[in-house]
Parts: C-alpha cells; structure tokens; sequence
C-alpha cells in the first residue's frame, strides 16, 4: 500500500510551523493536531525501523510544542475572562487583552529559548591566567586590545578608535585557541558566553535562528560581554546549493548578528576558534575583522610548557633539562606536549609496579630500587631462602625483596621524575600534525590572516 499519509503529516507540519513563526498560535495548535493524526497513521504502513524512529522523534517534539501552545492559548483564555468580569467590555480593552496575551506568549517562548541558553554562561573563572598560556604574543596582545584595555581605559577608545569587536582564532589542533579563550574569561570583567553547535542548532524548524538571535540579544543586556564560539566552521561554512534551508538559515542570522557587533558601542566582543578557517563561508570570515593563526610552538615556548604541564610534581629536571626537551620535540602542539608529559609522570608508577626489591631510607620508607640495587650482597640474597617465603633484607644496603603490592602504604616513596622519563615518553607520544597540514594553513595566513606567536 502506498504510504501518503507522510507527506501529508509533513505538508501540514510545516504549514503549522509557519502558524507558529507568524505567532497565529490557534491556528497553528490545529494544523499541528492535524500532522499528528496524519503521522501517527502513516507510522501503521512504515516498514523500515529507521524511518519509523525517526517519525517517532519528530512526532514527540511536535506534541511538545502542541502542548505549550495550548498553555499560551489557555492563559489568553484566563486573561479575556478577566477582562469580561471587570466589566469595562469596551473595543480598547479586548484589543490590550489580545495583546497582553500575545506578549504572554512571546515571552513564554523568549524565557524557553533563553533556559535553553542557561548552560553557555561561564559563572565560574577558569583560572587560566595570561602567563599559563606560553607564548602566542601577537595573539594575547590582540585580545588583550579587545577586552582588558576598553574596560580599565575607555578614555582610550573615543571617536573612530573602537576595540575590535570580531577575532577568529585559528591553527591545527591542540595549540591553545580554547586554552586563550580561557584565559579571556579568567582576565576579563566581561559576562563570558561559550557556545558550541549543540547549544544553537534545534531540531525544531525555524528555532536555531531563534537561539542565535536570543543569543546575541542575551549578551547585548550587559555592559560588557564576550561570546566564544568554538569549531565555529560547524555552523558557518561555506554556503553551496545543496545544503539544507535550515541550515542557511542559521548563517544567515550570524551574519545579521555579527553585522550588529561593529556599528554599535555595546560592549560586545565575538571570538571564534577553529580547525579549518578555509571552510568558512568568505562573508562570515569578513565579520571577524582580526584572523589570527595560532601555530605550532616554538621551541622555547615548548620548553616553558613542559614546565607548566609538570607543575610542581617532584622531579630532578634541570633548566638545561627543559631546554634540551623544547628542543626535542619538534612539531608538537601544546596538546602533544600535554599528552608527553602525562606519559612522563606515569613512569615513576611504573617503576614501582616493576620494582622486585625496595631500598628503606633512614625513616624506614622504601623506594623502589631498578633492578637491583648496585650492591654485591644483593643477588646472594635472591637465592638464601629455599623456600621462597620471605627474603631477608641485604645486611649491607637493607634492600628488601618484595613487590609493590607487599609494601605497606604510608612506607611507599614514589621516585622523582627524571629526564631520562620524558626522553621515554617522547620515543612513545609524538606530534600529531602533519607538515602538509601546515602548509595549508601558512597559505591561508598569508592571504586572510596575520601571525599569533
């Protein structure tokens, strides 16, 4: 049997989407009842168990908004009740009612829109400070241009002098656009908005505009406000014939948005991060005025970085040591030196898991020895009990044979991190970035962008 009930479901649906667009909310509460019945009947003939799910999601969101229809419906109900009983029954008085309960809707959906929002808002600072950030100079003075300067020195930025209000940050992955981005956040008095695709794009027709624009308006309500948004190509590719209205229509509202951000003092700065600046579509790419690339560290900022990514775990790394890393690593990004160092730290662990015997310190704590400890008496021990229960200590170095798991755990002493660990970890975790790669985004800088470090 011919299965039309679908396409009529999904001819009424978007007749009812137009209702609720244009706020004809009854009439779109009908149509919307209508594509149910329609969806629900053609989900009898369905065969295939994808397509029927798929239905059945739809078919769930349309139910939600039929209910909230009805509530807006119901409360202008309520409110044209309330008016008939205060006696006044005049034209005047019915036209304000109509209106109350329009606006009543409108801000019904306004505050949904916005709780959908809730979660973009940064409340607490990262603790990302401008010196954790290891290098990337031209980057940090530009944001610090956008940001920290027009609020401690507004005096600065009068007549045609206006802080940037659009900068994309761009580079191959794992170089520290997010990390920046943090830093903002922690060094700025600005509200801090970190959105991502997953906030704005709805499966609701016609609601992902909805999200930017509420987004946008959202940020403009503070004196001073910074949206972040990340793999901003997700959403603002380039435009071509196949993609989908939906979608179009997203971008669309971004560029009318972000047009706003530079003809108006409202405090507004728009920072965008990504992987691959070339998909951006060439209009949005206009809006973000300063295209900075982050690149690939150099060496002494490598080296600074395995410093901070070591912290202050104990360990016998010398300055030269460091340096020496810096050099060594080649071609890493911030995030490879991350991974490199995290391998590092685990192998004193290791150390300890392979350790057969431990050598105590005057204090009684044991470290674990490698291999054995450089003592003659040692391996004689290895042999002195037939039995094989308990080995005694070496009466010259007091090494004590057992394993990790026989050493209680307040006697345990975990072994400094040593140089020799990060040369291991650096033949193990490499750079995750391909020369050609890099080429593609040197080109790029040379024609839209400008140098970060």
């Amino acid at each position: 049997m011919d299965n039309s009930f679908l396409p009529k479901a999904i001819s009424t649906v978007t007749e009812a989407i137009a209702a609720d667009n244009a706020q004809e909310y009854e009439q779109a509460l009908a149509l919307y009842r209508k594509a149910l019945e329609y969806f629900m009947t053609g989900l009898k003939y369905e065969k295939n168990p994808a397509t029927k799910q798929t239905i059945m999601d739809r078919v769930e969101g349309y139910m939600k908004r039929a209910e909230l229809l009805r509530g807006i419906l119901d409360k202008q109900a309520e409110a044209k009740a309330g008016m008939g009983r205060g006696g006044s029954g005049g034209g005047g008085s019915a036209t304000a009612s109509a209106s109350d309960a329009k606006d009543t809707g409108i801000d019904e959906e306004k505050k949904k829109l916005r709780g959908a929002l809730a979660g973009a808002v940064v409340s607490e600072k990262p603790n990302v400070k401008w010196d954790d950030v290891a290098g990337l100079e031209a980057a940090k003075s530009a944001l610090k241009e956008a940001v920290i300067l027009p609020a401690r020195f507004p005096q600065l930025f009068t007549g045609k002098r206006r802080p940037w209000k659009g900068i994309l940050l761009y580079g191959p992955p794992g170089t520290g656009k997010s990390y920046l981005a943090k830093a903002v956040a922690t060094e700025s008095d600005a509200v801090f908005f970190a959105v991502s695709s997953s906030d704005l794009v709805s499966k609701w027709q016609g609601e992902s505009e909805k999200l930017v624009r509420n987004l946008f308006e959202l940020a403009r309500e503070h004196p001073r406000s910074i949206i972040f948004i990340d793999e901003i190509d997700s959403m603002c590719g380039s435009r071509s014939e196949g993609e989908n209205d939906s979608a179009r229509r997203i971008k669309t509202e971004f560029l009318v948005q972000m047009q706003g951000v530079g003809n108006t003092h409202d405090g507004l700065l728009v920072l965008g991060a990504t992987n691959v600046p070339w998909e951006l579509d060439p209009a949005m790419r206009r809006r973000f005025e300063k295209r900075i690339y982050i690149p690939l560290p150099e060496a002494p900022a490598r080296a600074n970085m395995f410093q901070i990514h070591l912290g202050d775990t104990s360990n016998t790394l010398s300055d030269h040591n460091y340096s020496e890393l810096g050099e060594l690593s080649e071609g890493c990004s911030g995030s490879d030196i991350s991974v490199i160092t995290r391998e590092a730290l685990m192998e004193p662990l290791r150390k300890c898991q392979a350790a057969k015997q431990f050598i105590p310190d005057a204090q009684g704590m044991l470290t674990p020895a490698d291999k054995y400890p450089n003592c003659p008496h040692c391996p004689m021990q290895l042999t002195s009990d037939p039995a094989g229960k308990k080995y005694p200590p070496c009466p010259k170095c007091k090494a004590v044979r057992v394993s990790l798991y026989d050493v209680p755990t307040e006697k345990l002493v975990v072994p400094d991190v040593s140089f020799a660990d990060f040369k291991s970890a650096l033949q193990r975790s490499g750079a995750s970035v391909s020369p050609d790669e890099l080429t593609r985004f040197t080109e790029w800088t040379r024609e839209f962008g400008q140098e970060g470090s």
